[in-house]
């Protein structure tokens, strides 16, 4: 049965939004940014409009100081475009587990008045999909008490928990527009290919991947090409499993969750990705509250978590959202990850890390900076991995943390790091 669809102007459609009223913005790469750039023009009527989103992409109007009366950004996860409104105290930042989120909506403790959400066209039985950011886009929805849907004709329709019937709108508007790319391929160096290959001989056969995008996923699953029956449940993912799925490296056949699907919640990558995931039903993209939850997670075998971080202390301690008290990212779901890994039979948590900055600052320290925010404590840390080796932190003292992690520091940082641990631990660490 064929629907007919009654779509309306982006000015009609943002007329349900009122003064004083809070809205969820759909994130990442389905940042709505037509109807946000639209958005704008309506600040002469709106004030006080408070905007829920974690992860936002693109060149956003609404950002600017002139929009402060109108609209407040009150941000779950923080990324480029809204960085340097955090920083001047024109926008906020809510730490928060990825995966509580949708708790947030459903508790009412941030109350959804309105939610705008980019989807795929409705199919034959007016179903549209949320595409490649599920996430926490499919909470939002049923929270919201009115849904604006851009509808975009280039975003994919995936399989899982993000179809919605097109009933559920209040109000739909039709635009095309190429969704936002990102690669790290090309940005793989020799150190970060050091570093994949250190993790890549730490995974077993039939293990179960959970990466994120960046240079070192990449150069990880560069070096996966002879493993033998790996899975996928994962936060996200990128171009780098495709070739693993079609060379059959990946299959899920050992998944005892889901098994022969990859399981995500959302997708970040290149035309390449988004046309791959398209109607592709061996691909699952699922609320975030399931595909991050620790018990599920435990439940696949030998799970690999690898995440990244902005530099870690000698006892182990993660800083992974902000450089000082500069507001960078956010919690996401690397904990969530991290205790996962850790519980699953086999399993490991693994923190990667250049040892140090592009400018040389060195990210294996004594302690961290002043305002630093600890995202993964070092009661669950077990591995640290850098270009010059792996540290195994779990059951070791703090001195033995700070030999390990002195061993894979950069080492024109090392003496400068011996000095720091003499002067805590009143003796010099030798094993």
């Amino acid at each position: 049965m064929i629907h007919p669809y009654n779509y309306v102007t982006p000015k009609e459609a943002l007329s349900i939004i009122e003064s004083n009223t809070r809205v969820f913005i759909h994130g990442s790469v389905c940042t709505p940014i037509f109807l946000l750039q639209e958005l704008a023009k309506e600040s002469d009527r709106l004030q006080h409009v408070e905007l829920v989103s974690i992860t936002l992409k693109g060149d956003l109007e609404i950002i600017k100081p002139e929009y402060n009366d109108s609209f407040h950004i009150n941000s779950l996860f923080v990324s480029g475009p809204i960085r340097t409104a955090v920083a001047e105290g024109r926008a906020d930042f809510i730490p928060v587990f990825l995966s509580d989120i949708p708790y947030l909506f459903t508790s009412r403790t941030l109350e959804l008045d309105t939610a705008i959400v980019q989807v795929s066209p409705p199919d034959a039985h007016g179903y549209c999909s949320l595409g490649v950011s599920v996430d926490i886009a499919r909470a939002a929805v049923d929270c919201a008490r009115q849904t604006i849907a851009l509808v975009n004709p280039l975003m994919p329709r995936t399989h899982g928990d993000g179809m919605i019937h097109t009933d559920r709108f209040t109000k739909m508007v039709f635009h095309n527009s190429p969704l936002p790319e990102e690669s790290y391929s090309s940005k793989v160096g020799k150190t970060e290919l050091l570093i994949g290959k250190h993790i890549a001989d730490m995974i077993d056969d039939g293990s179960t991947l959970q990466m994120g995008i960046g240079t070192i996923p990449d150069a990880v699953l560069s070096f996966l090409n002879n493993h033998k029956n790996l899975g996928v449940h994962t936060e996200m993912l990128s171009d780098g499993i495709i070739d693993l799925v079609e060379k059959d490296v990946i299959n899920n056949k050992n998944k005892c969750k889901h098994p022969n699907k990859t399981v995500t919640s959302f997708a970040i990558g290149t035309k390449k990705l988004y046309d791959y995931v398209n109607d592709n039903s061996s691909f699952n993209f699922l609320d975030i509250a399931y595909v991050n939850n620790p018990h599920v997670i435990r439940q696949n075998p030998k799970v690999i978590a690898i995440n990244s971080a902005i530099e870690v202390d000698l006892t182990g301690q993660v800083c992974a959202d902000s450089i000082g008290d500069y507001q960078y990212s956010g919690i996401g779901g690397q904990l969530d990850f991290m205790r996962g890994a850790a519980l699953s039979a086999g399993g490991k948590p693994i923190i990667a890390l250049n040892s140090r900055t592009a400018k040389g600052i060195p990210r294996i320290v004594p302690y961290l900076r002043e305002g630093a925010g600890v995202v993964t404590t070092r009661g669950h840390v077990h591995y640290v991995v850098t270009e010059y080796g792996v540290a195994f932190l779990f059951g070791k003292n703090l001195r033995q943390r700070a030999k390990q992690m002195i061993d894979i520091a950069h080492p024109d940082d090392r003496e400068m790091l011996m000095k720091y641990c003499f002067e805590r631990f009143k003796m010099f660490i030798t094993d």
